[in-house]
């Protein structure tokens, strides 16, 4: 590891040139420091219009969302997609232990706040849904809807699925982490070589890995867990939220199945809504359907002005 790659101590900071070339990805940078780190974030389609939070999750960054993006911002809208800490071009912690769940909320509220966020659309999935959830339920008067794709808001009530028991165990024991390779497999459709390239681009080295890695393991799967009580009261929240709520979930990611209920349940705001199983999809609901599912958000948005 350079001297080059550290943007402070202990914090690594992957060299521009490693997303060089990105296939399929021309947008033009953007940062906001927060707390002395840099996080990147992906700003398209005009400022006047509400914008979409595109959040991210484990172990993709801001590249998830380059199909969604035009589509989305042809329909009229705003798209802002952060990278994580620990992810894409945003700066990465060299210490595991120096990554919680509360940290991350902490980061992206100060994100939304910095960019004055406001009347928006949070779009969810994975770790983005588990940590943009709980930026909603902090700032309730920024957001209008909800988009809730393969993710969820536990509270370590209920056990979590066989799969991410597996995943768990996985991603802390493996010896080689290759994160291009676990997306291609929680993903329904075969991915470029070039596309897996483009999700290794941010970890040169293992070094850089350490807030991937961790992550599973900061997931509340007990009742006792330090986000657990968090997350009960975050759901308090959110049944009284006046926003609208969209489920899409796709039909072929054993780690989030029936995820869902919880929230066309409980939510009012998603009574009545068109709430769709994204078919031939994988947990990387975006890699498999982007185009698909962002021109559901823009005829559903648009049905709801």
């Amino acid at each position: 590891m350079s001297d080059t790659s550290q943007a402070a101590p202990g914090v690594l900071r992957t060299p521009d040139e490693c997303f060089a070339n990105l296939a399929d990805f021309p947008f033009e940078p953007h940062y906001s420091t927060i707390d002395g780190l840099r996080v990147h974030y992906v700003d398209e389609g005009p400022n006047t219009a509400s914008p979409i939070l595109l959040m991210h999750g484990e172990p993709s960054w801001s590249y998830l969302y380059r199909k969604m993006i035009p589509v989305l911002v042809a329909g009229g809208h705003r798209c802002v997609a952060p990278d994580l800490i620990g992810f894409g071009r945003s700066d990465k912690l060299a210490s595991r232990g120096d990554y919680s769940y509360q940290f991350h909320v902490d980061v992206m509220n100060k994100f939304v706040r910095n960019l004055d966020i406001t009347k928006a659309t949070l779009f969810g999935q994975d770790w983005g849904g588990l940590i943009g959830i709980r930026v909603l339920i902090d700032n309730p008067d920024r957001f209008g809807q909800l988009v809730v794709a393969n993710t969820g808001l536990p509270t370590g009530d209920h056990q979590p699925s066989e799969a991410f028991h597996k995943w768990l165990e996985y991603s802390q024991n493996v010896e080689n982490f290759h994160v291009g390779g676990i997306i291609k497999g929680g993903c329904a459709t075969e991915l470029s070589a070039e596309t897996v390239a483009a999700y290794d681009a941010p970890f040169p080295d293992d070094t850089y890995k350490e807030g991937a890695r961790i992550f599973p393991a900061l997931v509340p799967i007990t009742p006792d867990d330090p986000a657990s009580e968090t997350n009960r009261k975050g759901w308090g929240t959110l049944r009284q939220w006046e926003g609208k709520v969209l489920t899409l979930f796709s039909d072929k990611d054993p780690v989030t199945a029936g995820g869902e209920k919880p929230f066309q349940k409980l939510l009012p705001g998603a009574a009545g809504q068109p709430h769709t199983t994204i078919e031939a999809a994988g947990h990387f609901l975006q890699e498999d359907k982007g185009e698909e599912i962002a021109g559901k958000i823009v005829a559903w948005l648009g049905g709801l002005s």
